[in-house]
């Protein structure tokens, strides 16, 4: 049974008994504390913890999955890998044991020909907790299971929780028995590669306390309602039902896995080795594509350097193998086709995935060999030093330069027999970021503890924004936190975050920024309101300064936004829409939004593109954006499902998680997206947009800023006059100045480089006196002094240069002169290879020199150069240059 049909079975199994399909969650995870979703109950995680009110009583999804931390494990055993789907049904207070296991026995042992997986329910053991009777009777008196088949377990391997305070419960687990082949009998207590785990139900119904690890925590007691969370790992179950060995033998990765082989021409079960490789190239290809579809793109920090590492890790293996050109087109052209078949959209969007993956294979293949040639330096010189730890200023120097993850460098030196100082690698990397972030400052709550914000959402419900409508409106303060803790009141000057019920501020998101404003209480008092965000869903926190008065929670309130920045933001976030279909008119569908910033009078849009825009086509972009607002079209918004947002082909933004009952923003028949942001009613009120140009943010991502209405008129208008003061310059018109300007510059440029000719002749002119005036320093011929001040680094190297060759090459010969640049010290010194075989190395010489001089430098034993930070102190550098000539002879 393929892969794809074990997913349509699920689905449709539970569908027909009362479950809602929930299609599964970008791999995106909408959880500050993930960076990837990484289990099938994440999506339902707000139900669960009480956050959010489930939709549904019972759902049933398959959900994407990605884990990496046993990523050097990939491919070693039969189990690890970095992407998986999760298939799972789950119940909010409705059915419980008996339903859970009931459906799962009845799916996992009915016939194929009834929809079921035929598994042969004497190969099916099964596992509860140790303490939790009443599902071992369920399974034995109901479902029919021998009591020697049903073993109990401890808290570790059969009770589940978060790992924080929260819903917790026992689980049992359903193990198939793969055969003697495997190992000793004895059921999965005894043997769990035999006896291997394929389904877990999780019965939560207890609520536990604060505690370290599985098992250390008090159980509270019972829950207010009980639920269900399953989870069967899909390649498991392809595993056992198409008869293989491993995921890897499974019908989605041994294709990939035969493309590899094919490419290298090595063969799978050849050699254990050359296995690895094969299993590692088709996982981190197969998840690299997963990845690159829900939106994630190659980098260095969080989701991007998770795609960066797997991709390099996949592309090194191919080279291991054999591969010696590009390969990721090959591979991932069989990754879409099998994988396409679950998921349709990775096909619909299989060109903006190539481009992704093959910027990112060009860029790695690009570095790998200059980066693989400074390892095996830097590991030949740990070795001489007699050391096994490769510094970690070397790691970093692959990394910041070579663009080598951390994780690569690791593991190429241990292939090498050594380890990597990791903590002299995280102590540069850190002191690399808090440079870049100095005068960064945390804006949103991120991974705070969020429970005061929870407290209000339970206490009086989620805010209604009105703003859509209205820039003002009467309210009441219904939380107020001071310091991030929930208080009663605040006073004049404090810095506060206000909660109310109803609100026409909008919350930063979407790419929109906040709206700034007032609120005023019906007592006085004044809250400045400098930022708005949203925690967690449903509450809408105004940050701000209480400016006069006393607030107080319950107190009612009359708020209002900011109107002249919240229209400017709007025309920006209405030209933002505008952009992204003309850039996708433009470019193809692979110009797909990856980020943007909406604010007053401008924006930024982030999009996927591999090479840079020219110059004409962002030219005719902002042509057409500009046509359209002369086409004065009406901007309307509608919720509608989600359904039938896709069937009138709205756009969704990669990474934006999306309820059942979406926003959709249409501009006229030109452009039609999800959005929750405010916009124009009109496309006329835009007035002018602007682009200003286009530039690389990353691998594969290209940004646009651009300036709307107003800001964009000014722009123009600081042009003219530019454009005005150049052509009565240059005595010409508009349309001349390039070419003027053009001229212009290449007659300064021919004037520089016969300047520099000049010079360079006037000091090469003194090659010859130096030369001539070598003194005999214990049978060493030493020329040595000072140039004039202001010859080039390059001058000073060819004179020195210069003068070595006209002393006879049988005489031992040094060469050591000296200038000031910008008040700066410079020396070069040579030698000639009589006076190396005498032991006088210009290396040696030139860190002396330096060293009077306040500085450093270093070369080869020929030639070598250096400066420092003394100009006065050059007398001092010439003599001690001398002295060691004179110690050498």
């Amino acid at each position: 049974m393929e892969s794809a049909e074990i997913r349509r079975r699920w689905l449709s199994f539970f569908e027909k008994r009362g479950h809602t399909v929930v299609p599964s969650a970008s791999l995106i995870a909408d959880d500050p504390t993930l960076l990837l979703v990484n289990a099938g109950m994440v999506p339902f995680k707000p139900y669960f913890l009480g956050e959010a009110t489930p939709p549904y009583p019972r759902a049933v999804s398959v959900q994407k999955c990605v884990r990496t931390p046993d990523i050097e494990e990939v491919g070693k055993t039969t189990r690890h890998g970095t992407f998986f789907q999760m298939c799972g049904n789950f119940s909010f207070g409705d059915y419980f044991k008996e339903g859970a296991i009931r459906y799962a026995w009845e799916l996992m042992t009915s016939s194929v020909a009834d929809g079921g997986y035929g598994l042969d329910p004497e190969r099916l053991w099964i596992t509860v907790y140790e303490q939790d009777d009443e599902a071992e009777r369920i399974w034995r008196d109901v479902v029919g299971v021998p009591s020697e088949r049903i073993q109990r377990l401890g808290m570790g391997p059969n009770f589940w929780s978060m790992g924080v305070p929260g819903p917790c419960g026992p689980c049992s687990e359903i193990n198939y028995d793969r055969g003697p082949e495997f190992g000793p009998e004895g059921g999965p207590a005894v043997n769990d590669e035999r006896y291997v785990e394929i389904w877990n139900l999780v019965f939560m119904q207890y609520e536990r306390g604060p505690g370290e690890g599985k098992e250390d925590f008090p159980i509270l007691g019972d829950l207010p309602a009980q639920n269900i969370d399953t989870g069967l790992g899909l390649e498991r179950l392809a595993m056992i039902l198409q008869g293989v060995h491993n995921m890897y033998e499974t019908d989605t990765l041994r294709v990939v896995i035969d493309k590899a082989g094919e490419l290298t021409g090595v063969r799978y079960g050849a050699a254990e080795d050359s296995d690895v490789s094969l299993r590692v190239v088709a996982d981190h290809l197969r998840t690299s594509a997963m990845l690159i579809g829900d939106g994630v793109t190659p980098g260095n920090e969080g989701r991007g350097y998770v795609l960066r590492r797997i991709m390099r890790r996949a592309i090194r293996n191919m080279r291991i193998l054999g591969a010696e050109g590009p390969v990721v087109a090959e591979l991932l052209d069989v990754v879409l086709k099998t994988m396409g078949q679950q998921y349709p959209e990775l096909l619909t969007d299989r060109k903006r995935i190539e481009t992704v993956a093959l910027a990112e294979e060009a860029a790695f293949l690009k570095t790998l060999k200059a980066g693989t040639n400074i390892l095996d330096t830097a590991v030949t010189e740990t070795r001489a030093a007699g050391s096994s730890v490769l510094p970690g200023d070397k790691a970093f120097l692959l990394h910041d330069t070579w663009g080598f993850p951390i994780d690569l460098t690791l593991e190429m030196a241990a292939e090498q027999g050594l380890t990597v100082d990791e903590a002299g690698f995280r102590r540069l990397m850190k002191e690399q970021r808090d440079r870049a972030k100095a005068d960064a400052r945390a804006k949103k709550t991120g991974h705070a503890d969020l429970s005061a914000y929870r407290q209000v959402a339970d206490a009086a419900g989620a805010s209604e924004f009105i703003g859509y409508a209205q820039t003002a409106g009467e309210a009441t303060v219904v939380g107020l936190l001071v310091d991030g803790v929930s208080s009663p009141a605040a006073v004049e000057g404090d810095d506060v975050e206000v909660v109310l019920d109803r609100t026409p501020f909008y919350a930063e998101g979407g790419g929109q920024l906040a709206d700034t404003g007032r609120i005023r209480l019906d007592s006085g008092a004044v809250v400045e309101v400098r930022d708005v965000q949203q925690p967690v869903p449903g509450v809408i926190v105004h940050k701000g300064v209480v400016q006069v008065g006393e607030v107080t929670v319950g107190a009612a309130a009359h708020s209002t936004i900011d109107t002249a920045r919240r229209r400017a933001i709007a025309r920006a976030h209405s030209a933002t829409h505008l952009t992204h279909q003309a850039l996708r008119d433009a470019l193809g569908p692979t110009a797909a939004q990856a980020g943007s910033e909406n604010s007053p009078g401008r924006f930024r849009f982030d999009f996927g593109s591999p090479t840079a825009v020219p110059g004409t086509v962002l030219a005719d972009v902002e042509q057409k954006i500009n046509e359209v607002l002369a086409r004065e079209l009406d901007v309307t918004a509608e919720v509608m499902s989600m359904d039938e947002a896709r069937k009138q082909g709205a756009i969704a933004e990669f990474g934006e998680k999306y309820g059942d009952r979406v926003r959709v923003v249409t501009i006229g028949d030109y452009s039609k997206e999800l959005c929750g942001g405010t916009h124009v009613h009109n496309t006329a009120q835009l007035g002018l947009v602007k682009l200003l140009g286009e530039s690389s943010i990353g691998s594969g991502v290209r940004r646009v800023e651009a300036l709307v209405g107003a800001d964009a008129y000014r722009f123009l208008a600081r042009e003219h006059t530019v454009v005005s003061q150049l052509t009565e310059l240059v005595k010409g018109r508009p349309e001349e100045l390039p070419e003027r300007i053009a001229g212009m510059l290449g007659r300064l440029r021919e004037a520089e480089k016969e300047i520099e000719r000049f010079r360079a002749e006037k000091v090469l002119a003194a090659a010859g006196g130096l030369a001539a005036e070598a003194r005999d320093v214990g049978g060493v011929a030493l020329a040595s002094g000072r140039v004039p001040d202001g010859t080039t680094a390059d001058d000073l190297r060819r004179l020195v240069l210069d003068v070595r060759g006209r002393i006879p090459g049988d005489r031992p010969a040094v060469v050591a002169l000296f200038t000031v640049v910008s008040g700066r010290p410079l020396t070069v010194v040579a030698t000639n290879e009589a006076a190396r075989e005498r032991g006088l190395k210009a290396g040696d010489l030139v860190r002396a020199a330096a060293k009077a001089l306040g500085g450093g430098g270093g070369g080869k034993p020929d030639v070598a150069q250096g400066g420092g930070q003394n100009p006065e102190a050059v007398a001092d550098a010439l003599a001690a240059v001398e002295r060691l000539v004179a110690e050498a002879a």
